[in-house]
């Protein structure tokens, strides 16, 4: 007799139960059955000696400071048996979807499309696109290949949510201020219920990473709420002692 069909990665249980995260501004109600963790960017270019983001002058060393808590929540959120997405920042390559408002923007060394240690920077298919070594998709968790901050923006995102039926998500990645930002306004207009877990998340300033946390607890918590890895991961049905 024949196997049964293997369930699709990030299935949870059906006997799933929401879990309540400590959080600010208010306590995180997480419906395991209908959560997604979020990776945003964690990729070569961006976090790596000699990528992008340092040809821009940003000191990579805050932004790797994101890498021990988030595989540590990616362990546990897998064990858990749930969906976990992963995005990267990049374009075609004839760049036909780059806008020239991006490409002038920085001041850097080198841009977008051009020759950099680990390919043409930012080019799909290029080793700097491609997610850090620490953080890498496991088979069958999708990833969103996005042209621009959002995740949303010219991408099935939207649709891989509504295919799995997902309404939380956990936001991580780089950075805070930027793509994490862009991603967390977007999904809050869309009916998305955010959590961001600050130590997970890094900006190019620290001053950058707490403003945009702040933005995010205001008004009664404008885009959704802020909790941190370690009490996310204890609130887990696996993390629990």
């Amino acid at each position: 007799m024949a196997a049964p069909p293997r369930a699709p990665a990030g299935t949870p249980s059906v006997n799933a139960k929401p879990v309540e995260i400590a959080a600010q501004p208010y306590p995180f109600e997480l419906e395991l059955a209908h959560s997604a963790l979020l990776i945003i960017d964690m990729q070569r270019d961006f976090l790596e000696p000699g990528g992008f983001g340092e040809a821009l002058g940003n000191d990579v060393s805050l932004l790797r400071s994101t890498i021990a808590p988030i595989r540590a929540l990616l362990g546990a959120w897998r064990k858990a048996g749930l969906l976990a997405v992963h995005t990267r920042e990049g374009h075609r390559q004839d760049l036909a979807d780059l806008p020239p408002s991006k490409w002038k923007r920085g001041n850097a060394t080198r841009r977008i499309g051009d020759v950099g240690p680990m390919g043409r920077i930012l080019i799909r298919g290029e080793d700097g696109h491609d997610t850090i070594p620490e953080l890498y998709p496991q088979r069958g968790e999708p990833i969103i290949d996005k042209p621009g901050k959002g995740t949303f923006l010219a991408t099935d995102f939207d649709l891989v949510l509504n295919m799995k039926k997902i309404r939380n998500i956990v936001l991580t990645g780089v950075t805070t201020d930027v793509c994490v930002h862009t991603t967390m306004r977007d999904a809050n207009d869309r009916g998305y219920e955010c959590l961001l877990l600050e130590d997970c998340c890094a900006a190019t300033k620290e001053s950058n990473h707490l403003a945009a946390i702040d933005m995010i607890k205001m008004q009664g918590g404008v885009f959704g709420a802020v909790s941190n890895s370690a009490d996310f991961i204890a609130a887990l049905p696996e993390g629990r002692s």
